[in-house]
């Protein structure tokens, strides 16, 4: 006679890849790049010259997106990352730019699950080239 198991739940993206430790160390990562490698240079004069309070702001966003505490969405009730955005003239190259540098900042850090960091890259490249005006 065979039971029946219960399967375990599936854990979100935002567990796979590891949670705050790993999205802060990611986004650390991304604005490093982008305040350092000159191939980021437009898409860094878009910036304020201090990038605190975005290091502070997108770990916390990228963990509500990928299905973990939804602090900053509950912090930023009706906002999304359009209306985030809705001041930056983004163009291809920048959104590109934006795209290239997070992607590197995944690749380059030590995450949970390899698979799903990548997908996550991926989704992230298109919303990105998506913000495009031009």
């Amino acid at each position: 006679m065979t039971t029946a198991t219960a399967e375990a739940p599936a854990t979100s993206p935002f567990e796979r890849v590891g949670g705050h430790p790993v999205l802060r160390a990611i986004t650390d990562r991304f604005y490093d790049l982008m305040d350092q490698d000159p191939a980021y240079a437009e898409l860094r004069d878009m910036h304020a010259e201090d990038l605190s309070e975005m290091r502070a702001s997108l770990p916390l966003f990228l963990a509500g997106w990928a299905g973990g505490p939804r602090d900053w969405f509950e912090a930023n009730p009706g906002k999304c990352m359009m209306s985030a955005h809705g001041g930056f003239r983004i163009n291809r190259a920048t959104a590109g730019q934006w795209a290239e540098a997070m992607r590197r900042a995944i690749a380059e850090t030590d995450v949970a699950d390899r698979e799903i960091a990548d997908a996550m890259a991926d989704v992230l490249d298109r919303m990105a080239k998506g913000m495009a005006r031009d």
